[in-house]
């Protein structure tokens, strides 16, 4: 849970430098109102407000870098393959409709 407006707005993906520049009055507004009151009640009270804003000020997160990929013998795939155990195969029942009777 965010504990203050900056996390807040990292959670809602919102980039907060870029909307406290371009909007510093409803920025310094809403950083009251979320101040004092808990942060999914915030949430409720301005759902069609944030976003509108997050498309604007769009928060970019640096990708992860991963490990390298590594690389699949067949002879490993295969392997594994004889490892998995099939499951016996059961018949499905199948459901007939009652007949009409007038």
């Amino acid at each position: 849970m965010p504990v203050n407006f900056e996390d807040y707005l990292i959670s809602k993906k919102i980039d907060s430098t870029a909307f406290h520049l371009a909007e510093p009055t409803l920025c310094e507004s809403w950083k009251l109102e979320f101040e004092q009151m808990h942060p999914d009640s915030f949430t409720a009270q301005k759902l069609y407000l944030i976003n509108p804003i997050r498309r604007k000020y769009i928060l970019k997160i640096n990708p992860i870098k991963t490990a390298p990929s590594t690389v699949i013998n067949e002879s490993s795939i295969t392997a594994k393959q004889e490892e998995i155990v099939s499951k016996p195969v059961v018949a499905k029942p199948v459901f007939r409709p009652k007949p009409k009777m007038n």
